[in-house]
């Protein structure tokens, strides 16, 4: 099976179980059959990105980062460059940016969010398509802030998804993982 065939499959079983982003899903797989080049960030007018939701052992807390460039706390994650296995490049940029070991990565799409990127010294204002995926810390939770960041911190899930003044994706994804583990969680009698 095709690379684009695979991730046009993950688009539409993301739409399936998220059928409230239906547009969503389908400017992903419009943009997927676009151009050869949209795993490259040379691809000017946007490109795929992949974004780990980096969630503690116990569930409860997500690792973010105050995103150097851009000013924001926001989940860790960065460009595919060329690298097509997208669940692949948001384990590496988690391990990269967090220094955490022995992380696992969940095989599904969590979320999708196209962002505009502004324009910053020789780069144009281009999309990013970022597709995000659940990465879990099994043991250490201890990180190490890389240079793309200016700082980490461990913040509760709960918190973000009621902070009304958080960004709009991680409020979405906030509740999207609260959602899972409610679904998840055992029926008691």
């Amino acid at each position: 099976m095709s690379v684009s065939v695979s991730l046009a499959a993950a688009f539409q079983n993301y739409r399936l179980r998220h059928p409230e982003e239906a547009f969503t899903s389908a400017q992903f797989i419009q943009f997927l059959n676009s151009a050869p080049g949209v795993f490259l960030r040379e691809h000017a007018t946007g490109h795929f990105t992949g974004s780990a939701w980096l969630v503690s052992a116990d569930g409860e807390r997500v690792l973010l980062t105050h995103h150097r460039k851009l000013g924001h706390w926001l989940q860790l994650g960065g460009h595919a460059d060329g690298d097509v296995e997208l669940a692949r490049v948001a384990l590496r940029e988690a391990e990269e940016e967090s220094g955490l070991d022995g992380l696992q990565v969940d095989d599904d799409i969590f979320d999708l969010d196209c962002h505009l990127i502004p324009a910053r010294g020789n780069e144009s204002e281009h999309w990013h398509y970022d597709v995000r995926y659940v990465v879990r810390a099994t043991h250490n939770e201890c990180f190490i802030v890389s240079d793309e960041s200016l700082d980490l911190a461990w913040k509760p899930i709960r918190a973000i998804a009621a902070d009304m003044q958080a960004d709009a994706s991680l409020q979405r994804m906030a509740r999207k993982w609260l959602d899972k583990i409610n679904r998840s969680a055992p029926v008691l009698d």
